[in-house]
């Protein structure tokens, strides 16, 4: 059997992998009219955060994507973050 260094040993047991928090709780719902529930998604600068970043499951993922992508088109949020 190899031998394992210490170093791999330390990052082997970094951060817990997150759990998607609507696998979790399934009374939350992903809407698009609901603009104040999906922000927690996009970062100041008016991009989607990755799913690796949110946590989020593909499935879910997808359905964040495409409600963020329905509120910009009905100008629920924005598309670029606002001019300072």
């Amino acid at each position: 059997m190899a031998e394992h260094s210490k170093s791999d040993n330390r990052r082997r047991m970094g951060r817990r992998r997150r759990v998607c928090r609507f696998c979790a709780d399934k009374n939350l719902v992903i809407d698009y009219k609901n603009p104040q529930g999906i922000r927690y998604f996009i970062t100041e600068r008016g991009k989607i955060v990755p799913r690796r970043i949110s946590g989020n499951c593909a499935k879910h993922q997808r359905k964040v994507c495409l409600a963020i992508k329905r509120a910009r088109n009905i100008a629920l949020m924005p598309f670029t973050a606002p001019k300072a």
